[in-house]
């Protein structure tokens, strides 16, 4: 169980951490992120959650939820 392991971090410091955590998780351990960076998250992992206001507001295969114009727009800053 991870929370927000990339807070307020430097670039470089933050894909290692990420790089760390996906070998992990290929290595075979299940691991619960809770991250608000979703653009580099979603990809890792098969399975996401969006939360808003501690509800679980969408839910599915990760790289759907990349594709998603709703996350696209209000979690990705894309338009």
């Amino acid at each position: 169980m991870v929370d927000e392991p990339t807070l307020g971090l430097a670039p470089l410091i933050v894909r290692r951490i990420f790089d760390a955590i996906a070998r992990i998780n290929r290595d075979g351990v299940t691991i619960l992120l809770v991250e608000q960076n979703a653009y580099r998250a979603l990809p890792i992992f098969r399975h996401g959650y969006v939360l808003e206001a501690g509800r679980v507001v969408l839910g599915g295969d990760s790289r759907a939820l990349v594709d998603d114009a709703r996350i696209k727009q209000s979690y990705l800053g894309e338009i």
